[in-house]
């Protein structure tokens, strides 16, 4: 079994499990698009914990969690639970913050980006550039010496935090807690049956845990080692989601009028640089950094935390961008505030000096 999640067949066909019930969710009743975005996903939280105001993005998402366990399951079932930390925990926790900004900015995350792209969202082409863009000069610093330190060992005990954290998350989520805040509009009162998100979730934590799926990765692989193991499967995602939408009627090629998606292509492109930088210097995408916060990665926990409060930030900043929309018959074009224009370039400016700061100096 070790030896098959570790094969190219492993690989693709985590991929198409991924791509196929991603695609699926979204038929299902999760937004359309959107049937797996971490970034999204973790800002709804971060509203139905009442860290931003944003009332249209607002639910305490099964599928995180979801992810977070479905790890933790695999590896304590393959003996790969292993508890570390303290490699730079406050840095990863700033990258975590820029992060978010960079992928609110686009509205999504690397994966989303390929499910955007398989229902027919011509933007996210223009997103999966920057995103490559900033993973090559995440990979040029990599290659001069860039590194946030060896993680250490740590006490079992703090390997278990998020688990637990995500597992009373479906608690409350359960018992339908009253204090949490759930929209009534919009992206955040849109969702799949609970049992099958959660369900799917789990099957996705598990097989990622496992073949160490990561969609940076996948690029930083290439780039670095001219390796398209991790690659393989992020195009069976591309390819399976494509698959499914097209069953279903689902693809609409175009560029404006996407579903929660903006045509502003100078600021889709950099705000997933900025993500797609973030992530290389923190070493995977977020759906990579929950898998390994399941496996005990202490690390990885800030720089999901980082991502959660980095949500908080863009949405009552006013960071986060705007989909096109309809007004009297006539097209407005979304995209980004003036501040998330600042806020984006400054998370770029900000990696960039992270990344010539944290070079291996030799004693």
């Amino acid at each position: 079994m070790t030896h098959f999640f570790s094969s190219r067949t492993g690989i693709i066909l985590t991929g198409c499990f991924i791509g196929v019930f991603a695609a699926l969710l979204s038929v299902w009743g999760n937004p359309a698009n959107m049937g797996i975005c971490v970034a999204c996903f973790e800002r709804d939280i971060a509203g139905a914990l009442g860290l931003h105001r944003a009332e249209v993005v607002q639910y305490l998402r099964p599928e995180i969690p979801g992810f977070v366990l479905g790890s933790m399951i695999a590896a304590m079932i393959f003996g790969e639970f292993k508890a570390r930390s303290g490699s730079a925990p406050a840095v990863r926790f700033i990258l975590g913050i820029f992060a978010m900004i960079g992928a609110l900015a686009f509205l999504g995350c690397p994966w989303r980006a390929l499910l955007r792209l398989a229902g027919g969202d011509l933007n996210a082409v223009v997103g999966i550039a920057g995103l490559t863009a900033g993973i090559a000069v995440g990979v040029a610093f990599l290659r001069s010496g860039y590194t946030l330190g060896r993680s250490r060992p740590d006490n079992q005990a703090a390997g278990l935090v998020l688990p637990a954290v995500m597992l009373l998350f479906l608690v409350l989520l359960v018992a339908d807690f009253p204090a949490l805040l759930r929209s009534s509009a919009g992206p955040g009162s849109m969702s799949a049956p609970l049992v099958i998100s959660l369900a799917v979730s789990l099957g996705v934590g598990f097989l990622a845990q496992r073949t160490r799926f990561c969609t940076m990765g996948s690029v930083r692989d290439v780039l670095l080692m001219r390796d398209t193991h991790l690659l393989s499967g992020i195009v069976a995602l591309l390819l399976s989601a494509a698959a499914v939408n097209l069953i279903f009627g689902r693809i609409d090629f175009g560029f404006t009028l996407q579903p929660v998606a903006h045509s502003n292509h100078l600021w889709n492109f950099l705000g997933m640089f900025l993500a797609g930088l973030a992530f290389c210097l923190a070493g995977g995408c977020p759906g990579r950094q929950l898998i390994l916060s399941g496996e005990g990665d202490g690390d990885s926990t800030v720089f999901v935390l980082g991502m959660i409060a980095g949500a908080a930030i863009s949405h009552n900043f006013g960071f986060a961008g705007k989909p096109d929309s309809l007004a009297g018959g006539s097209l407005q074009v979304g995209g980004v505030s003036p501040y998330g224009m600042a806020a984006v370039l400054i998370g770029i400016c900000l990696c960039i000096f992270i990344g010539f700061a944290m070079k291996e100096r030799k004693i």
